[in-house]
């Protein structure tokens, strides 16, 4: 399976979102009616807008990015090792960095974008954001008017679902069948909002995403039929 992948042209990445403000009593008043409008399918009878407000994260409308995490492998002596890097400055600096990336270092047709879940959840709200933020789509994110094929990204939550489109596996799930390490430790997706605005602990949240975009790599590894990477073979740069 993905025998003609080629691993060196796979960019690994995962994002991790808060809501853009501390609390909903924080929002602007028109900001709290659009998003009292947008969640209401969402929120269960005896829920308010304000309470179910710790979920906002999840909209690119009403969220933000605090960190992208990538990852990509790398010939070194003739070992494979795994590079990780992350960008966690304020919001436009982080999406213009990584704008910046796609740009130069992985601008070539060869490369995908390769994640779980990506182009359902992080492309998309990357690219929302970068407009939000007035930053201009790199080629890799503007796919205005391409076909599915024509799409330089590489889906694992897809690439398990062998067709069966009702399908959904959380990378948790997906890495405990294949006997890949967990990327979940001391936090989940649920505690980022938290972590980031009650305990300002940034630091924990950028492990935490690149942990992720580990356990994707693994996969992949898995789905090619090779060896898992060791943590020496894992480089943060």
């Amino acid at each position: 399976m993905l025998h003609k992948i080629i691993l060196e042209n796979l960019l690994f990445l995962d994002i991790e979102t808060v809501p853009g403000h501390a609390s909903f009593d924080d929002l602007p008043e028109e900001e709290r009616e659009l998003f009292s409008d947008k969640t209401a399918y969402r929120r269960k009878p005896e829920e308010t807008a304000a309470s179910f407000y710790h979920q906002a994260g999840i909209w690119a409308e009403f969220g933000k990015i605090i960190c992208i995490s990538v990852g990509y492998f790398h010939h070194k002596g003739g070992t494979l090792e795994f590079r990780t890097k992350s960008f966690y400055e304020e919001e436009k600096i982080l999406l213009q960095q990584f704008a910046n990336l796609l740009d130069t270092h992985f601008a070539g047709d060869q490369f995908l974008m390769c994640g779980h879940n990506i182009k359902e959840f992080d492309i998309p709200y990357i690219a929302r954001r970068m407009l939000i933020n007035g930053i201009a789509l790199p080629a890799k994110l503007n796919l205005f008017g391409k076909k599915p094929w024509e799409i330089p990204h590489l889906d694992t939550m897809e690439l398990w679902k062998f067709g069966d489109y009702k399908h959904y596996t959380s990378l948790k799930l997906l890495t405990h069948v294949l006997g890949v390490p967990s990327p979940k430790e001391d936090i989940d997706g649920s505690m980022v909002r938290s972590v980031y605005y009650d305990d300002n602990d940034l630091d924990k949240i950028i492990i935490y995403c690149e942990r992720d975009v580990v356990a994707v790599a693994q996969v992949i590894l898995r789905l090619k039929g090779m060896p898992l990477l060791d943590e020496s073979d894992i480089r943060h740069v």
